[in-house]
């Protein structure tokens, strides 16, 4: 069947509704929302945090990425609330829509929000016969401290020239 790509709309909706089935623990609803051939990555911009091998995941097909999720879920603070802020399309390939996104991640610690982490997600987008679903996402969570920008700038140089 013949789908035209998503629209900016259904990517809101759907990567509104990944975070809310995730942090309420709604697997049917959660796995719904992916393509069976889903790729899934998670890991930290630095890669040397003392959680990494909680966080890390380099997941292919939509039975090891719900395999990861249900353990990763049990495994993590209720309530916890993933916010995806500022989504936008990046491009448009062979009926895809790939997008960019920050996440906000809190819990919750004496009745207050405890800023858990951020981070970027990228991924892409597909229309199934069900509707839209993600059939790539990428997380890099922040770990690293902030610096001046210039000097963010010339060490990532500096690392690329290495």
């Amino acid at each position: 069947m013949n789908h035209s790509a998503p629209t900016p709309g259904d990517l809101a909706a759907l990567l509104a509704a990944w975070w809310f089935h995730y942090d309420e623990w709604n697997p049917v609803a959660l796995r719904a929302l992916m393509t069976d051939d889903i790729s899934f990555t998670c890991a930290s911009d630095t890669g040397t945090t003392d959680y990494e091998d909680f966080i890390r995941a380099d997941l292919h097909g939509a039975d090891d990425v719900m395999a990861w999720k249900t353990d990763h879920r049990s495994n993590s603070p209720y309530p916890l609330r993933h916010n995806g802020t500022n989504v936008f399309p990046t491009g448009i390939e062979n009926g895809e829509l790939s997008f960019a996104s920050y996440i906000f991640v809190t819990k919750i610690i004496d009745g207050k929000p405890h800023n858990v982490s951020s981070g970027v997600v990228r991924g892409t987008v597909r229309t199934t016969d069900t509707g839209p679903a993600f059939s790539r996402v990428e997380v890099v969570l922040d770990t690293q401290d902030s610096v001046r920008y210039a000097d963010h700038v010339v060490a990532e140089v500096r690392w690329r020239v290495d």
